[in-house]
């Protein structure tokens, strides 16, 4: 089980708004940021990997998901914020 939760712990300290670095950002410049960042390691590993071709699938790849993971976070705040008020 220690396993499980160090992996989660890596994960939410990059992934989880509430505490990654990014956390002081506004969400738009944090999501533009992880955006970059996505576009960085898909060139790292498909360039490691010597896949020059398989760059483009990835990073597309990339920018689809952190984007729907963005943007499904956001109206989801926005509807919780929307209920309370």
């Amino acid at each position: 089980m220690t396993g499980n939760n160090t992996i989660k712990q890596i994960w939410d300290a990059v992934m989880d708004e509430r505490q990654s670095p990014l956390k002081n950002l506004s969400l738009p410049t944090a999501h533009m940021v992880m955006q970059l960042l996505a576009w960085m390691w898909s060139a790292i590993f498909s360039l490691s990997l010597g896949s020059y071709l398989v760059f483009g699938v990835t990073a597309v790849f990339h920018v689809l998901v952190i984007s729907g993971i963005f943007i499904t976070f956001m109206i989801f705040q926005e509807a919780d914020d929307k209920s309370s008020a």
